[in-house]
């Protein structure tokens, strides 16, 4: 079993929800007589082992017989909320997006919003509440509705340990998951399948009708591969890629989560930059192994040079996955379509991205691929030109029946139903007719999403994770926490959704204890991890740029309160008791603060912990997949 995540490092308690989840787990089986077998769902069993490890529980066993309810206590465990490492909370709503934008369900809202709940009882009301998108404003509205309903006693919690909640539909930027993450992490948790089928062979034909004629493709089926899916903090996959030769073909589960240092350290990292990483590692203990064969080392020097020694399988670890992802980063594929994705979000060359998909179609590589591009072209073009969009449909519906019938004699059944799938896609929106005029560039300049010359070593932006692109969730999160939505809110109307803003109850904050402040930001329809990444970012950052601040801002505030005085009395204003005030002010030599003048200014200044709240982490892939319906 993979080892659970670390949470001894969380900016807020984290390791007592995990033990609340516990507790009321055990109480539950507790409370049935006898010996007892639990039965756990598969899709289930990785989250629970976030919660509990199976030796707590003395038996875990996944059965699939039928007919046996007359055997069965059921009872309901109420999981709202999981920690997946010491900055990320999931909820566990893998099909949230699709149920609320094709389905109508709105039941995974209520689910949110009572997880977020139950966390106010925990750490204090949390007085800030931001949100943009249409299920975010309703979570909002239902959060106060329970605050009515079943109230967090203010008055217990004297500071909320969460200042402000950020809430963003995934629908407000569709553009960011369905771009390549560069991250480690996020490259770890992509699943961009190479080419199915390959327009070499003799076996199967496919007529594919395009613009006025016909095309005939030979095809040939190879394998499938992909890079690996991160699954509840942890990956598995095949024994081969981590060196272990003599377990060909059996599947290992590795942990990547905070409990691995090596990884703590490089996960938010861009992609190539790792590889430099883990060389200067590798180069470090390698010198170090050639000095330590000399026989002049002290006992102390011996003990250091053991203490490196036991971090060489997490090394080891992460240099056969540098090496597996290296074999795919470095293919034209890859590069071609990295490429693409760049040239769709600058909003250029619109005809030539066209062509490009067009030419995946034609080449038969994986729908979830061509879907990515499409989305993306869509997204930022405000849909897809009425000849691309009709041309498309004819083309999809071909290759759906082939695929209804190949796949199911090649692959057992397993195929796609693209006229649903496309119906899907269209009620979310994220495939349709053009109909207006794109506000991509508009948003794109406004909130500076393409960023030249990014250094990805040594970043001084978000659009690091992207390699030029800074996210645009990521973006409005910046804002959120600086200064509320005001400032943006121009572009937040261009976006799509409602958004809202709203002051729950007025806490006196303590600016001057040096505590940072605490920023929960929820993504309704899933997260990916190069956004973490940025938000971590963010945070870091944040503590340097506060201080930097702070140490100016205190510097002038004597200056300051004397200009107020003198501005006063220029205007008019000059009561002898005003008088009285502002000089009470400048004799306190920069203990206080000038109330009402300041507040804001140092409140945007102040150094943040950001942690996530997200219905589920994903990838562009795993997010087009939940909008495929599949046959049976």
């Amino acid at each position: 079993m993979a080892q659970i995540p670390n949470l001894d490092n969380a900016p807020v308690n984290l390791s007592s929800i995990r033990e609340q989840s516990q507790k009321e787990l055990i109480t539950i089986l507790k409370n049935i007589r006898g010996k007892k077998c639990l039965v756990v769902d598969p899709k289930l069993g990785g989250s629970l082992s976030l919660i509990v490890q199976t030796s707590l529980l003395k038996a875990l066993q996944i059965l699939e017989e039928e007919k046996v309810h007359h055997l069965m206590t059921i009872g309901e465990y109420p999981l709202y909320v999981v920690p997946l490492d010491e900055d990320v909370l999931s909820f566990e709503l893998d099909l949230a997006s699709k149920e609320y934008a094709v389905d109508g369900d709105t039941s995974a809202l209520w689910h949110i919003a009572k997880a977020i709940h139950k966390l106010e009882f925990s750490f204090g009301l949390i007085p800030n509440v931001r949100a943009k998108g249409k299920a975010s404003v309703c979570v909002a509205e239902i959060l106060n509705r329970m605050q009515a309903e079943e109230p967090v006693n203010i008055s217990d919690v004297a500071i909320p340990e969460i200042n402000t909640l950020i809430l963003l539909d995934r629908e407000v930027d569709m553009v960011t998951p369905m771009c390549s993450q560069l991250t480690y992490e996020g490259l770890l948790d992509e699943q961009q399948c190479d080419r199915i089928l390959s327009a070499y062979g003799s076996h199967q034909r496919l007529a594919i009708h395009g613009m006025g004629h016909a095309t005939t493709w030979i095809l040939l089926l190879i394998p499938a591969i992909h890079f690996l899916h991160v699954n509840n903090g942890a990956a598995e996959l095949d024994a081969s890629i981590m060196g272990v030769q003599q377990q060909e073909g059996k599947k290992m589960k590795v942990p990547l989560n905070s409990s691995d240092k090596l990884f703590k350290e490089i996960r938010d990292l861009n992609f190539e930059v790792v590889v430099q990483v883990l060389r200067q590692k590798a180069t470090s203990m390698k010198q170090d192994y050639t000095e330590i064969s000399s026989m002049t080392q002290t006992v102390s020097e011996l003990k250091d040079f053991v203490k490196k020694l036991n971090s060489l399988p997490e090394m080891t670890r992460h240099i056969n996955l540098a090496q597996y992802l290296s074999t795919f980063t470095s293919k034209p594929s890859f590069l071609g379509r990295l490429d693409m994705e760049h040239t769709l979000v600058e909003a250029q060359s619109y005809d030539i991205c066209f062509e490009y998909i067009e030419e995946m179609i034609h080449k038969q590589e994986p729908l979830v691929n061509v879907l990515r591009l499409l989305i993306l072209f869509s997204v930022t073009n405000a849909g897809l030109p009425k000849k691309n969009f009709d041309y498309l449909r004819q083309v999809l519906l071909s290759l759906d029946e082939f695929l209804t019938l190949s796949w199911r004699e090649i692959l057992h059944s397993y195929g796609f139903e693209h006229m649903a799938t496309l119906n899907n896609l269209e009620k979310a929106g994220l495939l349709r007719k053009q109909e207006s005029k794109s506000n991509w560039l508009t948003i794109k300049r406004a909130l500076q999403l393409v960023v030249d010359d990014t250094d990805t070593a040594n970043p001084n932006d978000i659009s690091y994770v992207f390699s030029g692109y800074a996210p645009l969730s990521i973006r409005l999160v910046q804002h959120a926490v600086r200064s509320g939505w005001r400032p943006v809110e121009e572009i937040l109307k261009l976006l799509p959704g409602p958004h809202s803003e709203t002051k729950r109850v007025n806490f006196l904050s303590s600016l001057g204890d040096g505590r940072r402040s605490q920023v929960l930001v929820v993504f309704i329809g899933g997260v990916t991890f190069a956004e973490i990444s940025a938000l971590r970012y963010l945070s870091a950052q944040s503590g340097v740029a506060a201080g930097n601040r702070l140490t100016l801002e205190l510097a002038l505030e004597v200056d300051l309160i004397l200009r107020i005085k003198k501005q006063v009395k220029v205007l008019g204003f000059g009561t002898p008791e005003l008088v009285k005030f502002t000089d009470f002010w400048v004799k306190q030599g920069c203990k206080f603060l000038v109330p009402v003048f300041r507040i804001s200014r140092y409140m945007e200044g102040m150094a943040y912990d950001l942690v996530v709240g997200t219905t589920k982490i994903v990838s562009g892939s795993t997010l087009t997949e939940t909008f495929i319906e599949k046959l049976g």
